[in-house]
Protein backbone atom coordinates (compact mmCIF):
# COMPACT_ATOMS: atom_id res chain seq x y z
CA UNK A 1 0.00 0.00 0.00
CA UNK A 2 2.78 2.40 0.93
CA UNK A 3 4.32 1.86 -2.51
CA UNK A 4 1.06 2.82 -4.21
CA UNK A 5 0.70 5.93 -2.09
CA UNK A 6 4.29 6.89 -2.83
CA UNK A 7 3.62 6.51 -6.55
CA UNK A 8 0.50 8.71 -6.28
CA UNK A 9 2.46 11.36 -4.39
CA UNK A 10 5.22 11.25 -7.00
CA UNK A 11 2.72 11.77 -9.80
CA UNK A 12 0.97 14.57 -7.95
CA UNK A 13 4.27 16.32 -7.33
CA UNK A 14 5.05 16.02 -11.03
CA UNK A 15 1.69 17.55 -11.96
CA UNK A 16 2.21 20.44 -9.53
CA UNK A 17 5.52 21.30 -11.17
CA UNK A 18 3.80 21.93 -14.50
CA UNK A 19 6.37 22.72 -17.16
CA UNK A 20 9.25 22.55 -14.66
CA UNK A 21 11.16 24.91 -12.40
CA UNK A 22 12.87 26.77 -15.25
CA UNK A 23 9.54 27.79 -16.78
CA UNK A 24 8.09 28.62 -13.38
CA UNK A 25 11.04 30.95 -12.79
CA UNK A 26 10.43 32.55 -16.21
CA UNK A 27 6.79 33.14 -15.24
CA UNK A 28 7.86 34.79 -11.99
CA UNK A 29 10.43 36.90 -13.85
CA UNK A 30 7.57 38.45 -15.85
CA UNK A 31 5.84 39.46 -12.60
CA UNK A 32 3.24 36.73 -13.07
CA UNK A 33 2.11 33.99 -10.71
CA UNK A 34 1.72 30.37 -11.76
CA UNK A 35 -1.68 28.79 -12.34
CA UNK A 36 -1.71 27.12 -8.92
CA UNK A 37 -0.39 30.16 -7.05
CA UNK A 38 -3.26 32.16 -8.49
CA UNK A 39 -5.80 29.63 -7.23
CA UNK A 40 -4.19 29.72 -3.78
CA UNK A 41 -4.91 33.46 -3.58
CA UNK A 42 -8.34 33.37 -5.21
CA UNK A 43 -9.83 30.56 -3.13
CA UNK A 44 -10.26 30.09 0.60
CA UNK A 45 -7.24 28.37 2.15
CA UNK A 46 -7.40 24.61 1.78
CA UNK A 47 -10.71 24.66 -0.12
CA UNK A 48 -9.47 23.80 -3.62
CA UNK A 49 -10.37 20.32 -4.84
CA UNK A 50 -8.67 19.53 -8.12
CA UNK A 51 -10.15 17.43 -10.90
CA UNK A 52 -8.37 15.77 -13.83
CA UNK A 53 -4.90 16.23 -12.34
CA UNK A 54 -3.43 13.45 -14.49
CA UNK A 55 -5.10 14.18 -17.85
CA UNK A 56 -2.66 14.20 -20.78
CA UNK A 57 -3.08 15.09 -24.44
CA UNK A 58 -3.45 12.37 -27.06
CA UNK A 59 -1.64 14.10 -29.93
CA UNK A 60 0.93 11.99 -31.81
CA UNK A 61 1.93 14.50 -34.49
CA UNK A 62 5.13 16.59 -34.58
CA UNK A 63 6.74 14.51 -31.81
CA UNK A 64 4.08 15.46 -29.27
CA UNK A 65 3.77 11.84 -28.12
CA UNK A 66 7.11 12.33 -26.37
CA UNK A 67 6.02 15.54 -24.62
CA UNK A 68 3.30 14.74 -22.12
CA UNK A 69 2.79 16.67 -18.91
CA UNK A 70 0.03 15.75 -16.41
CA UNK A 71 -2.78 18.32 -16.40
CA UNK A 72 -2.10 19.35 -19.99
CA UNK A 73 -1.78 23.06 -19.35
CA UNK A 74 -4.85 23.81 -17.23
CA UNK A 75 -5.67 23.31 -13.54
CA UNK A 76 -9.39 22.69 -12.96
CA UNK A 77 -11.65 22.05 -10.00
CA UNK A 78 -13.75 23.75 -7.35
CA UNK A 79 -13.28 25.64 -4.12
CA UNK A 80 -14.90 28.31 -2.00
CA UNK A 81 -14.66 32.08 -1.78
CA UNK A 82 -15.67 33.25 1.69
CA UNK A 83 -17.36 29.90 2.14
CA UNK A 84 -19.38 29.98 -1.11
CA UNK A 85 -18.86 27.40 -3.86
CA UNK A 86 -17.20 28.34 -7.16
CA UNK A 87 -15.77 26.32 -10.03
CA UNK A 88 -12.46 27.37 -11.54
CA UNK A 89 -10.00 26.73 -14.31
CA UNK A 90 -6.53 28.23 -14.39
CA UNK A 91 -4.43 27.95 -17.51
CA UNK A 92 -0.78 27.06 -16.94
CA UNK A 93 1.53 29.02 -19.23
CA UNK A 94 4.48 26.85 -18.18
CA UNK A 95 2.93 23.88 -20.02
CA UNK A 96 3.01 24.37 -23.81
CA UNK A 97 2.42 28.08 -23.27
CA UNK A 98 -1.01 27.33 -21.83
CA UNK A 99 -2.16 26.41 -25.33
CA UNK A 100 -5.54 24.72 -25.63
CA UNK A 101 -5.67 21.12 -26.78
CA UNK A 102 -8.68 18.83 -27.09
CA UNK A 103 -8.05 17.36 -23.62
CA UNK A 104 -7.38 20.81 -22.16
CA UNK A 105 -10.77 21.94 -23.49
CA UNK A 106 -12.49 18.83 -22.14
CA UNK A 107 -11.21 19.65 -18.66
CA UNK A 108 -12.67 23.17 -18.87
CA UNK A 109 -15.96 21.84 -20.23
CA UNK A 110 -16.22 19.35 -17.37
CA UNK A 111 -16.08 22.00 -14.65
CA UNK A 112 -18.49 24.24 -16.59
CA UNK A 113 -20.95 21.35 -16.88
CA UNK A 114 -20.68 20.67 -13.15
CA UNK A 115 -21.17 24.35 -12.34
CA UNK A 116 -24.36 24.37 -14.40
CA UNK A 117 -25.66 21.23 -12.69
CA UNK A 118 -25.22 22.51 -9.15
CA UNK A 119 -25.66 26.24 -9.79
CA UNK A 120 -22.35 27.92 -8.97
CA UNK A 121 -20.20 30.60 -10.66
CA UNK A 122 -17.36 29.76 -13.05
CA UNK A 123 -14.15 31.76 -12.83
CA UNK A 124 -11.65 31.34 -15.65
CA UNK A 125 -8.03 32.42 -15.25
CA UNK A 126 -6.80 32.86 -18.81
CA UNK A 127 -3.09 32.71 -19.62
CA UNK A 128 -2.71 30.96 -22.94
CA UNK A 129 -0.95 31.20 -26.28
CA UNK A 130 -4.17 30.10 -27.99
CA UNK A 131 -4.98 26.94 -29.92
CA UNK A 132 -2.34 24.20 -29.80
CA UNK A 133 -1.14 24.27 -33.40
CA UNK A 134 0.11 20.67 -33.35
CA UNK A 135 -3.48 19.45 -32.86
CA UNK A 136 -5.00 21.47 -35.70
CA UNK A 137 -8.78 21.29 -35.99
CA UNK A 138 -9.13 19.20 -32.80
CA UNK A 139 -7.98 22.26 -30.85
CA UNK A 140 -10.43 24.49 -32.72
CA UNK A 141 -13.18 22.03 -31.93
CA UNK A 142 -12.19 22.24 -28.29
CA UNK A 143 -12.64 26.02 -28.31
CA UNK A 144 -16.07 25.67 -29.89
CA UNK A 145 -17.11 23.23 -27.16
CA UNK A 146 -16.15 25.85 -24.55
CA UNK A 147 -17.97 28.59 -26.49
CA UNK A 148 -21.16 26.53 -26.57
CA UNK A 149 -21.07 26.16 -22.80
CA UNK A 150 -20.46 29.88 -22.32
CA UNK A 151 -23.66 30.54 -24.24
CA UNK A 152 -25.73 27.96 -22.37
CA UNK A 153 -24.44 29.21 -19.01
CA UNK A 154 -25.17 32.86 -19.81
CA UNK A 155 -27.84 34.16 -17.45
CA UNK A 156 -27.84 30.88 -15.51
CA UNK A 157 -24.59 31.16 -13.52
CA UNK A 158 -22.20 34.12 -13.22
CA UNK A 159 -19.15 33.76 -15.46
CA UNK A 160 -16.03 35.79 -14.70
CA UNK A 161 -12.85 35.89 -16.80
CA UNK A 162 -9.48 37.01 -15.50
CA UNK A 163 -7.07 37.73 -18.33
CA UNK A 164 -3.65 37.20 -16.76
CA UNK A 165 -1.51 36.72 -19.83
CA UNK A 166 -1.93 36.47 -23.59
CA UNK A 167 -5.36 35.80 -25.02
CA UNK A 168 -5.31 35.81 -28.81
CA UNK A 169 -7.24 34.55 -31.81
CA UNK A 170 -10.29 32.42 -31.11
CA UNK A 171 -9.32 32.34 -27.43
CA UNK A 172 -10.74 35.84 -26.90
CA UNK A 173 -14.30 34.80 -27.67
CA UNK A 174 -14.85 32.68 -24.60
CA UNK A 175 -14.03 35.58 -22.22
CA UNK A 176 -16.05 37.92 -24.45
CA UNK A 177 -19.17 35.85 -23.77
CA UNK A 178 -18.69 35.84 -20.00
CA UNK A 179 -20.31 38.42 -17.76
CA UNK A 180 -17.25 40.31 -16.52
CA UNK A 181 -13.62 40.52 -17.63
CA UNK A 182 -10.76 41.66 -15.39
CA UNK A 183 -7.28 42.29 -16.83
CA UNK A 184 -3.78 42.92 -15.50
CA UNK A 185 -1.82 45.91 -16.74
CA UNK A 186 1.35 45.29 -18.76
CA UNK A 187 1.08 41.49 -18.61
CA UNK A 188 -2.27 40.63 -20.21
CA UNK A 189 -3.73 41.38 -23.60
CA UNK A 190 -6.60 40.35 -25.86
CA UNK A 191 -6.82 40.61 -29.64
CA UNK A 192 -8.16 38.60 -32.55
CA UNK A 193 -5.02 39.17 -34.62
CA UNK A 194 -1.64 40.13 -33.19
CA UNK A 195 0.66 43.03 -34.07
CA UNK A 196 2.58 40.99 -36.67
CA UNK A 197 -0.56 40.11 -38.62
CA UNK A 198 -1.84 43.67 -38.36
CA UNK A 199 1.43 44.96 -39.80
CA UNK A 200 1.33 42.43 -42.66
CA UNK A 201 -2.29 43.14 -43.63
CA UNK A 202 -2.69 46.88 -42.94
CA UNK A 203 0.90 48.15 -42.59
CA UNK A 204 0.03 49.50 -39.13
CA UNK A 205 2.79 49.29 -36.53
CA UNK A 206 1.33 48.75 -33.08
CA UNK A 207 2.48 47.18 -29.81
CA UNK A 208 0.63 44.39 -28.03
CA UNK A 209 -0.28 46.81 -25.26
CA UNK A 210 -1.65 49.44 -27.64
CA UNK A 211 -3.55 46.87 -29.66
CA UNK A 212 -5.16 44.91 -26.86
CA UNK A 213 -3.72 45.72 -23.45
CA UNK A 214 -5.63 46.23 -20.23
CA UNK A 215 -5.76 50.02 -20.55
CA UNK A 216 -6.96 49.84 -24.15
CA UNK A 217 -9.77 47.43 -23.30
CA UNK A 218 -10.95 49.25 -20.17
CA UNK A 219 -10.94 52.73 -21.70
CA UNK A 220 -11.50 52.53 -25.46
CA UNK A 221 -13.17 49.26 -26.34
CA UNK A 222 -15.13 48.36 -23.15
CA UNK A 223 -14.18 44.71 -23.77
CA UNK A 224 -12.84 44.50 -20.19
CA UNK A 225 -14.38 45.89 -17.02
CA UNK A 226 -11.40 46.57 -14.77
CA UNK A 227 -7.61 46.77 -15.05
CA UNK A 228 -5.36 45.93 -12.10
CA UNK A 229 -1.69 46.55 -11.39
CA UNK A 230 -0.76 42.90 -10.81
CA UNK A 231 -2.08 39.36 -10.41
CA UNK A 232 -2.64 39.65 -6.66
CA UNK A 233 -4.75 42.82 -6.93
CA UNK A 234 -6.91 41.23 -9.63
CA UNK A 235 -7.45 38.04 -7.62
CA UNK A 236 -8.30 39.85 -4.38
CA UNK A 237 -10.75 42.13 -6.20
CA UNK A 238 -12.38 39.04 -7.69
CA UNK A 239 -12.90 37.63 -4.21
CA UNK A 240 -14.70 40.82 -3.18
CA UNK A 241 -16.68 40.88 -6.39
CA UNK A 242 -17.93 37.29 -6.19
CA UNK A 243 -19.19 38.09 -2.69
CA UNK A 244 -21.73 40.45 -4.28
CA UNK A 245 -23.17 37.97 -6.79
CA UNK A 246 -25.78 35.23 -6.37
CA UNK A 247 -24.50 31.72 -7.02
CA UNK A 248 -26.97 31.22 -9.87
CA UNK A 249 -30.27 32.47 -11.26
CA UNK A 250 -32.02 30.06 -8.87
CA UNK A 251 -30.46 31.64 -5.77
CA UNK A 252 -31.33 34.85 -3.97
CA UNK A 253 -28.81 37.68 -3.76
CA UNK A 254 -26.24 37.14 -1.00
CA UNK A 255 -26.83 38.83 2.31
CA UNK A 256 -24.28 39.76 4.93
CA UNK A 257 -24.67 41.39 8.34
CA UNK A 258 -24.34 45.17 8.48
CA UNK A 259 -24.31 47.66 11.32
CA UNK A 260 -25.27 50.51 8.98
CA UNK A 261 -28.82 51.64 9.95
CA UNK A 262 -31.36 51.41 7.10
CA UNK A 263 -32.75 54.82 8.13
CA UNK A 264 -29.41 56.61 8.33
CA UNK A 265 -30.04 60.28 7.54
CA UNK A 266 -27.57 62.03 5.22
CA UNK A 267 -28.12 65.75 5.77
CA UNK A 268 -25.41 66.61 3.24
CA UNK A 269 -27.55 65.24 0.39
CA UNK A 270 -29.94 68.16 0.88
CA UNK A 271 -27.24 70.50 -0.44
CA UNK A 272 -25.38 68.29 -2.93
CA UNK A 273 -27.23 69.78 -5.94
CA UNK A 274 -25.66 73.16 -6.90
CA UNK A 275 -27.89 76.24 -7.18
CA UNK A 276 -26.64 76.77 -10.74
CA UNK A 277 -28.40 74.19 -12.95
CA UNK A 278 -25.37 74.05 -15.25
CA UNK A 279 -22.89 73.30 -12.48
CA UNK A 280 -21.84 69.65 -12.14
CA UNK A 281 -21.53 67.56 -9.00
CA UNK A 282 -20.16 64.08 -8.39
CA UNK A 283 -22.88 61.41 -8.46
CA UNK A 284 -20.45 59.08 -6.66
CA UNK A 285 -21.21 61.08 -3.51
CA UNK A 286 -24.93 60.38 -3.80
CA UNK A 287 -24.40 56.67 -4.50
CA UNK A 288 -21.94 56.00 -1.69
CA UNK A 289 -24.01 57.88 0.90
CA UNK A 290 -26.99 55.68 0.12
CA UNK A 291 -25.23 52.29 0.11
CA UNK A 292 -24.14 50.25 3.14
CA UNK A 293 -20.80 51.36 4.57
CA UNK A 294 -20.44 53.65 1.52
CA UNK A 295 -19.09 50.65 -0.37
CA UNK A 296 -19.57 50.77 -4.17
CA UNK A 297 -17.93 48.26 -6.51
CA UNK A 298 -17.90 50.11 -9.82
CA UNK A 299 -17.52 48.29 -13.14
CA UNK A 300 -16.07 49.90 -16.27
CA UNK A 301 -15.11 53.07 -14.35
CA UNK A 302 -12.65 54.12 -17.08
CA UNK A 303 -15.13 53.80 -19.97
CA UNK A 304 -18.18 55.98 -20.73
CA UNK A 305 -17.77 57.95 -17.52
CA UNK A 306 -21.01 59.82 -18.16
CA UNK A 307 -22.83 56.83 -16.69
CA UNK A 308 -21.89 54.90 -13.56
CA UNK A 309 -22.61 51.19 -13.08
CA UNK A 310 -21.75 48.96 -10.18
CA UNK A 311 -22.81 46.95 -7.17
CA UNK A 312 -23.36 47.73 -3.53
CA UNK A 313 -25.56 46.63 -0.66
CA UNK A 314 -28.62 47.99 1.10
CA UNK A 315 -29.46 46.31 4.42
CA UNK A 316 -26.76 43.77 3.61
CA UNK A 317 -28.34 42.64 0.32
CA UNK A 318 -26.80 43.22 -3.11
CA UNK A 319 -28.21 45.89 -5.42
CA UNK A 320 -27.13 47.10 -8.85
CA UNK A 321 -26.71 50.83 -9.34
CA UNK A 322 -26.99 52.81 -12.59
CA UNK A 323 -26.50 56.58 -12.44
CA UNK A 324 -25.89 59.48 -14.77
CA UNK A 325 -22.65 61.33 -13.93
CA UNK A 326 -22.97 65.14 -14.30
CA UNK A 327 -19.18 65.51 -14.08
CA UNK A 328 -18.72 63.88 -17.51
CA UNK A 329 -20.50 65.33 -20.55
CA UNK A 330 -23.13 66.67 -18.13
CA UNK A 331 -24.40 63.11 -17.71
CA UNK A 332 -25.73 62.95 -21.25
CA UNK A 333 -26.58 59.58 -22.80
CA UNK A 334 -24.50 58.60 -25.83
CA UNK A 335 -23.61 55.40 -27.67
CA UNK A 336 -20.99 54.14 -25.22
CA UNK A 337 -22.94 54.92 -22.06
CA UNK A 338 -26.10 53.32 -23.47
CA UNK A 339 -24.30 50.07 -24.31
CA UNK A 340 -22.47 50.01 -20.99
CA UNK A 341 -25.61 50.48 -18.91
CA UNK A 342 -27.79 48.20 -21.05
CA UNK A 343 -25.51 45.20 -20.55
CA UNK A 344 -25.29 45.91 -16.83
CA UNK A 345 -29.08 46.16 -16.46
CA UNK A 346 -29.54 42.88 -18.31
CA UNK A 347 -27.04 41.14 -16.04
CA UNK A 348 -28.87 42.38 -12.95
CA UNK A 349 -32.21 41.28 -14.37
CA UNK A 350 -30.88 37.82 -15.26
CA UNK A 351 -29.77 37.24 -11.67
CA UNK A 352 -32.64 38.94 -9.82
CA UNK A 353 -30.48 41.79 -8.53
CA UNK A 354 -32.65 44.87 -7.78
CA UNK A 355 -31.71 47.96 -9.77
CA UNK A 356 -31.39 51.43 -8.23
CA UNK A 357 -31.26 54.23 -10.82
CA UNK A 358 -30.14 57.79 -10.08
CA UNK A 359 -31.18 60.19 -12.83
CA UNK A 360 -29.65 63.49 -13.86
CA UNK A 361 -29.75 63.43 -17.64
CA UNK A 362 -30.11 66.37 -20.05
CA UNK A 363 -30.91 64.09 -22.99
CA UNK A 364 -29.07 62.20 -25.73
CA UNK A 365 -25.84 63.58 -27.17
CA UNK A 366 -26.51 65.33 -30.49
CA UNK A 367 -24.22 65.35 -33.53
CA UNK A 368 -23.43 63.63 -36.79
CA UNK A 369 -20.87 61.32 -35.16
CA UNK A 370 -23.49 59.91 -32.81
CA UNK A 371 -26.21 59.67 -35.43
CA UNK A 372 -23.99 58.10 -38.10
CA UNK A 373 -22.70 55.53 -35.62
CA UNK A 374 -26.20 54.46 -34.66
CA UNK A 375 -27.20 56.26 -31.46
CA UNK A 376 -30.81 55.33 -32.27
CA UNK A 377 -30.11 51.60 -32.16
CA UNK A 378 -27.63 51.83 -29.29
CA UNK A 379 -29.85 54.09 -27.19
CA UNK A 380 -32.68 51.63 -27.78
CA UNK A 381 -30.55 48.92 -26.12
CA UNK A 382 -30.80 50.71 -22.78
CA UNK A 383 -34.49 51.41 -23.24
CA UNK A 384 -35.06 47.75 -24.12
CA UNK A 385 -33.03 46.51 -21.15
CA UNK A 386 -34.96 48.58 -18.62
CA UNK A 387 -38.32 47.81 -20.23
CA UNK A 388 -37.86 44.03 -20.20
CA UNK A 389 -36.39 43.91 -16.68
CA UNK A 390 -38.73 42.33 -14.14
CA UNK A 391 -36.54 42.79 -11.05
CA UNK A 392 -37.39 45.44 -8.44
CA UNK A 393 -36.62 48.85 -9.94
CA UNK A 394 -36.34 51.99 -7.83
CA UNK A 395 -35.57 55.31 -9.52
CA UNK A 396 -34.50 58.60 -7.93
CA UNK A 397 -34.44 61.73 -10.11
CA UNK A 398 -32.00 64.14 -8.53
CA UNK A 399 -32.02 66.95 -11.08
CA UNK A 400 -32.58 66.91 -14.85
CA UNK A 401 -34.70 64.32 -16.62
CA UNK A 402 -35.23 65.70 -20.10
CA UNK A 403 -36.78 64.31 -23.24
CA UNK A 404 -36.56 60.69 -24.31
CA UNK A 405 -33.74 60.19 -21.82
CA UNK A 406 -36.33 60.65 -19.03
CA UNK A 407 -38.28 57.73 -20.47
CA UNK A 408 -35.22 55.55 -20.92
CA UNK A 409 -33.82 55.90 -17.39
CA UNK A 410 -36.17 53.47 -15.62
CA UNK A 411 -39.21 55.73 -15.75
CA UNK A 412 -42.60 54.75 -14.33
CA UNK A 413 -43.72 54.08 -17.90
CA UNK A 414 -41.11 51.30 -18.23
CA UNK A 415 -42.58 49.51 -15.21
CA UNK A 416 -40.54 51.31 -12.59
CA UNK A 417 -41.80 50.10 -9.21
CA UNK A 418 -40.98 53.12 -7.10
CA UNK A 419 -40.07 56.39 -8.78
CA UNK A 420 -38.94 59.15 -6.47
CA UNK A 421 -37.76 62.68 -7.16
CA UNK A 422 -35.85 65.20 -5.12
CA UNK A 423 -37.33 68.72 -4.91
CA UNK A 424 -34.52 69.83 -7.25
CA UNK A 425 -35.78 67.54 -10.04
CA UNK A 426 -36.68 69.02 -13.43
CA UNK A 427 -38.81 66.74 -15.60
CA UNK A 428 -39.58 68.17 -19.04
CA UNK A 429 -39.27 67.60 -22.77
CA UNK A 430 -36.21 69.86 -22.82
CA UNK A 431 -34.51 72.68 -20.99
CA UNK A 432 -36.42 75.94 -20.57
CA UNK A 433 -34.30 78.02 -22.98
CA UNK A 434 -34.56 75.57 -25.85
CA UNK A 435 -38.26 75.00 -25.26
CA UNK A 436 -39.12 78.70 -25.22
CA UNK A 437 -37.15 79.38 -28.40
CA UNK A 438 -39.27 76.75 -30.16
CA UNK A 439 -42.66 77.60 -28.64
CA UNK A 440 -42.16 81.37 -29.03
CA UNK A 441 -39.98 81.40 -32.11
CA UNK A 442 -41.80 84.51 -33.35
CA UNK A 443 -40.36 86.44 -30.36
CA UNK A 444 -36.73 85.38 -30.84
CA UNK A 445 -35.70 88.97 -31.55
CA UNK A 446 -37.27 90.18 -28.30
CA UNK A 447 -34.85 89.17 -25.52
CA UNK A 448 -37.08 90.57 -22.77
CA UNK A 449 -40.03 88.50 -23.94
CA UNK A 450 -37.87 85.39 -24.25
CA UNK A 451 -36.49 85.94 -20.74
CA UNK A 452 -40.02 86.36 -19.37
CA UNK A 453 -41.27 83.20 -21.08
CA UNK A 454 -38.18 81.26 -19.99
CA UNK A 455 -38.88 82.20 -16.36
CA UNK A 456 -42.51 81.21 -16.85
CA UNK A 457 -41.50 77.84 -18.33
CA UNK A 458 -39.04 77.17 -15.51
CA UNK A 459 -41.67 77.98 -12.87
CA UNK A 460 -44.13 75.67 -14.61
CA UNK A 461 -41.94 72.71 -15.53
CA UNK A 462 -38.54 72.94 -13.80
CA UNK A 463 -39.83 70.96 -10.83
CA UNK A 464 -41.06 67.44 -10.10
CA UNK A 465 -44.63 68.33 -9.19
CA UNK A 466 -46.22 68.22 -12.64
CA UNK A 467 -45.01 64.62 -13.08
CA UNK A 468 -46.03 63.85 -9.49
CA UNK A 469 -49.53 65.22 -10.08
CA UNK A 470 -49.95 62.67 -12.87
CA UNK A 471 -48.61 59.74 -10.86
CA UNK A 472 -45.42 59.44 -12.90
CA UNK A 473 -43.48 60.20 -9.72
CA UNK A 474 -44.62 58.30 -6.64
CA UNK A 475 -43.32 60.81 -4.16
CA UNK A 476 -41.13 63.90 -3.92
CA UNK A 477 -38.74 63.07 -1.10
CA UNK A 478 -36.18 64.79 1.09
CA UNK A 479 -32.73 63.96 -0.32
CA UNK A 480 -31.49 63.20 3.19
CA UNK A 481 -34.03 60.36 3.47
CA UNK A 482 -33.07 58.65 0.19
CA UNK A 483 -31.38 55.66 1.84
CA UNK A 484 -34.39 55.02 4.07
CA UNK A 485 -36.83 55.26 1.17
CA UNK A 486 -34.78 52.85 -0.95
CA UNK A 487 -34.34 50.38 1.92
CA UNK A 488 -38.05 50.31 2.71
CA UNK A 489 -38.87 50.08 -0.98
CA UNK A 490 -36.61 47.07 -1.43
CA UNK A 491 -38.23 45.38 1.57
CA UNK A 492 -41.65 45.83 0.00
CA UNK A 493 -40.51 44.57 -3.37
CA UNK A 494 -38.86 41.33 -2.21
CA UNK A 495 -41.99 39.40 -3.05
CA UNK A 496 -42.45 41.06 -6.44
CA UNK A 497 -43.81 38.79 -9.16
CA UNK A 498 -43.80 39.93 -12.77
CA UNK A 499 -43.40 37.87 -15.92
CA UNK A 500 -42.96 38.91 -19.53
CA UNK A 501 -45.04 37.20 -22.23
CA UNK A 502 -43.78 33.75 -23.25
CA UNK A 503 -41.21 33.87 -26.02
CA UNK A 504 -38.29 31.79 -27.21
CA UNK A 505 -36.13 34.85 -26.71
CA UNK A 506 -36.38 38.56 -27.41
CA UNK A 507 -34.74 40.39 -30.28
CA UNK A 508 -32.88 43.21 -28.56
CA UNK A 509 -31.58 45.86 -31.01
CA UNK A 510 -27.99 44.67 -31.21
Amino acid sequence: MSTNIAEMERRRAGARMGGGQKRIDAQHAKGKLTARERLDILLDEGSFEELDTYVEHDCVDFGMQDQKIPGDGVVTGSGTINGRLVFVFSQDFTVFGGSLSKRHAEKICKVMDMAMKVGAPVIGLNDSGGARIQEGVASLGGYAEVFQRNVLASGVIPQISLIMGPCAGGAVYSPAMTDFIFMVKDSSYMFVTGPEVVKTVTNEVVTQEELGGAVTHTTKTSVADLAFENDIEALMATRNFVDLLPLSNREDVPERPTSDPFDRVEESLDTVIPNNANQPYDMHEVITKVLDERDFFEVQPAHAGNILCGFGRVEGRTVGVVANQPLVLAGVLDINSSKKAARFVRFCDAFEIPIITFVDVPGFLPGTSQEHNGIIKHGAKLLFAYAEATVPKITVITRKAYGGAYDVMASKHLRGDLNYAWPTAEIAVMGAKGAVEIIFRQDRDNPDKIAEKTKEYEDRFANPFVAASRGYIDEVIYPRNTRRRIALGLRKLRGKQLENPWKKHDNIPL
